[in-house]
């Protein structure tokens, strides 16, 4: 770029700044030093354009590295605080002249004056005296500068290709968001707006200081972060690391966009390059963990955990991630310590809540995970997965008709979670919805057709409605996939029942009793065989399995099961006043052929499935 072009760019920057359009004399600036970065004049005046004083500190050190006599630069960072008082120092001496100043003058010549007035008919002095007046109003604040991290090479010995399960790791949009105006869309309402509240924030691990020069492309990666453009993202943070080389923070940015894009691999590389910057970078840590575990999830990551919270020991997502990991291997004895200390790291964090529910729920405990779930929707309502974790919890207490809604919403914003849908049409069928039910389950196997308790709950839905051929073949392609399924089993038993098949639901019965895994299991079991030997005449032994059923403790069966039983066993012990008998030889007085005393099947109880 020629010289008189740089001097036009240049009046044109004083010119804005003359104007108040500090943005636009920003802009100018920026690219003057992009082609000339030791221009000490140039830094100078860009203090003069940046917002903040932290920016104004770092345009007149860098001025006065350059230029080590530069008063202007001096003076300034006296009145910042930035150097002690020295009274030799002149304000902004010009008897330096440069080629752009004698041009500046000519444009601006004035008729001479006299005293006062002719210093301030001159337009540099007149800046320079707007500069003063800002330096003076903000040099009363001092700021501390941030001690550039040591360069150092990775530990020997290290491998950094473990790590923990990606399944729970959530994207950016819900844990690193800040609020942005909404864009123009065809798809639902975000959360935050749905809701009328901001996204919840997670500070950034470090927040560098950046230099003028990157500053505004830093501005803008973030907006693209922020919008989930992970390819622009990555563009804009190229740039900042060519002008940052030894901020550890911009590779380890960089990868976490490829991490979220699904590029394990790339998103290596970057942790490594920053692990080369700063080796005690403890953030760069989790994340090798992070991207090593999704090239290869079979990879233990204890050893990268252990350098993580070794480098910082509250730093809380490592805790939390590897509380996580354990839960992903259905460990929740090793997770609790890990979320006491993450709690304690971030007793705010829904994301922790998240987690204890998965731990509680894991071990059993129902109830505190259903109030954990609770707690992590309260804290963030715009955390989206919190929704399917409530779903989750509501499900595993019984709770169907609570769990419907958070689930819905859920699918909303994610429409291709098969799970998400199995656990829907779970709940649907035990409310009696079954139309809603076996919509939500026919979505769920097209999305992933291994799941069993989907093929159990379509079977109970299709059995319900009267489908009875349509339910003995999801019964038994439930059987096919897992051959243990009770639930599946006492299905079919059913579903031969009302086909008048009562041979084949007597041996489903018998066969339903080697799966059972507990008392309420056996007791439907018990209920199921007994009332298949009373439509085949086998009464004696119908009999001997009521009374065995009875004899078991209420908790063990529903209050129909039990009445009915009752009632059944009877009739059974009660004599006809007028046998006759019937062409099959069954006494009529003994047991009717259509079995009146039956509940209707839509209400018969059925096996509860662990969610």
């Amino acid at each position: 770029m020629a010289d008189e072009e740089l001097d036009s760019m240049f009046q044109d920057a004083v010119d804005a700044l003359r104007r108040g359009d500090k943005a636009h004399a920003k802009d100018v600036l920026t690219r003057l030093l992009k082609t000339d970065q030791n221009n000490a004049t140039y830094w100078i005046w860009l203090s003069a354009a940046v917002e903040t004083t932290k920016e104004r500190v770092y345009c007149l050190q860098t001025a006065l590295k350059l230029d080590p006599e530069n008063g202007s630069a001096k003076r300034g960072l006296v009145l910042l605080g930035a150097l002690p008082p020295d009274d030799g120092i002149q304000p902004f001496p010009l008897n330096r002249p440069r080629a752009w100043e004698e041009k500046l003058l000519l444009a601006h010549e004035r008729p001479k004056e006299k005293g006062l007035r002719a210093a301030f008919a001159n337009p540099l002095t007149r800046l320079a005296g707007v500069l003063v007046a800002g330096l003076v109003i903000v040099g009363i604040v001092i700021f501390g500068f941030v001690t550039p991290r040591t360069s150092a090479f990775r530990p020997a010995g290290v491998s950094y290709t473990a790590g923990p399960s990606p399944t729970f790791t959530l994207t950016p949009t819900f844990i690193n968001a800040s609020p942005q105006a909404t864009a123009s869309h065809a798809g639902p309402t975000p959360l935050a707006i749905l809701f009328g509240v901001s996204y919840t924030a997670t500070p950034l691990y470090v927040n560098t200081p950046r230099s003028p020069l990157s500053q505004d492309i830093y501005n803008a990666a973030r907006t693209y972060y922020q919008q989930g453009n992970w390819d622009q993202f990555i563009s804009e943070m190229d740039q900042v690391a060519t002008a940052e080389p030894t901020s550890a923070d911009v590779p380890y940015y960089i990868a976490e966009a490829y991490r979220f894009k699904g590029d394990c691999r790339s998103a290596l590389e970057y942790y490594n390059n920053a692990l080369k910057i700063n080796d005690q970078f403890a953030p760069a840590y989790l994340g090798l963990a992070r991207a090593s575990t999704c090239i290869d999830p079979s990879k233990d990551p204890s050893a990268l955990y252990a350098l993580a919270i070794q480098y910082d020991p509250n730093y809380g997502d490592t805790y939390l991630d590897r509380a996580n990991y354990n839960l992903d291997h259905k460990n929740a004895t090793l997770a609790f310590p890990d979320l006491i200390k993450a709690s304690q790291l971030m007793p705010d964090s829904a994301l922790v809540q998240m987690a204890y529910a998965r731990a509680y729920i894991l071990d059993g405990d129902n109830a505190k995970g259903l109030a954990a779930a609770e707690k992590a929707n309260s804290i963030d309502v715009t955390l989206l997965p919190s929704y399917l974790i409530l779903g989750q919890a509501y499900v595993a207490n019984e709770q169907y008709q609570d769990a419907i809604k958070p689930l819905e919403t859920y699918l909303i914003y994610e429409p291709e979670d098969g799970s998400a849908y199995a656990t829907l049409g779970q709940a649907y069928a035990r409310t009696g919805a079954y139309k809603p039910a076996m919509d939500a389950l026919d979505k769920a196997l097209a999305l992933d057709p291994t799941q069993r308790q989907v093929y159990v709950d379509l079977g109970n839905s299709n059995l319900q409605l009267g489908n009875l051929v349509t339910a003995q073949t999801n019964f038994q392609d439930a059987l096919q996939y897992y051959p243990d399924s009770f639930d599946a089993e006492i299905g079919l038993t059913q579903t031969f029942y009302r086909m008048g098949e009562f041979g084949s639901a007597y041996l489903q019965a018998e066969t339903s009793m080697s799966k059972v895994t507990n008392d309420t299991q056996k007791a439907l079991a018990i209920y199921w065989r007994a009332k298949s030997q009373v439509k085949r005449g086998s009464l004696g032994d119908a009999i001997s399995d009521f009374q065995t059923l009875l004899s078991m403790p209420e908790s063990d069966m529903t209050a129909q099961m039990r009445t009915d039983a009752q009632d059944q066993l009877s009739a059974l012990l009660t004599p006809s006043l007028t046998p006759t008998i019937e062409p099959t030889g069954t006494p009529k007085g003994e047991v009717s052929s259509t079995d009146t005393s039956t509940p209707t099947e839509t209400s018969t109880p059925e096996a509860t499935a662990t969610p």
